[in-house]
């Protein structure tokens, strides 16, 4: 790394809570980047038991100008202003991305939804969007049963890539474990690989 994590935010959204690759591998990437600089700090938000998804109310307020919003409006997008926070925070973000059904899981596109908002995580020019999350870096912890990371089934990888480099998170570097159930063996490859990245 360039520069040493001083503020890491760790997602996790297996459906699992043992057994679970992309947890090892986030912890493991956490760990080592910690291992780094000792004076980082480590946000955990684990998406895995579900986050509200939008709705009329929420559009409604989102797209309402802040100053002239309700109290129920700002009680509507809390979260989604948490969120928001914690992500503008990080200096680094390290995602485990289980892929379910060839995709990410509806509690991950659920987070991509709170955090991708106009004048918040990115602004419309005349050129078109720009991403306001620039600097940082992050790391997508990948794990798969049989979807190769990259190939055409994959709707996980490039999905999470351009979400992050449309709020302007353009630095992202993949560490991957897919294919699992043809070859077990990826699962450790992968955490070598998280180590040597970090380190």
């Amino acid at each position: 790394m360039s520069k040493s994590a001083k503020k890491i935010l760790q997602i996790d959204a297996s459906a699992r809570k043992s057994g679970s690759v992309t947890r090892e591998l986030t912890g493991a990437l956490v760990t080592q980047l910690l291992s780094r600089s000792s004076d980082a700090r480590v946000l955990v938000r684990d998406v895995s038991q579900g986050l509200p998804f939008l709705d009329e109310d929420w559009v409604g307020a989102n797209f309402t100008d802040p100053a002239e919003r309700s109290a129920e409006q700002r009680m509507k997008l809390a979260l989604s202003d948490t969120l928001v926070a914690e992500l503008q925070g990080a200096d680094t973000i390290v995602i485990g991305v289980p892929v379910y059904n060839f995709a990410i899981p509806a509690a991950l596109k659920a987070w991509v939804d709170l955090i991708a908002r106009a004048r918040e995580t990115f602004k419309y020019t005349e050129n078109g969007p720009v991403g306001l999350l620039e600097g940082k870096k992050a790391y997508l912890a990948v794990a798969s049963g049989g979807t190769k990371v990259g190939s055409d089934i994959d709707f996980a990888v490039n999905y999470l890539k351009h979400m992050l480099a449309f709020v302007g998170i353009m630095d992202v570097t993949v560490i991957a474990a897919d294919q699992l159930m043809m070859d077990p063996g990826k699962r450790e490859a992968a955490l070598a690989q998280a180590q040597e990245l970090a380190a």
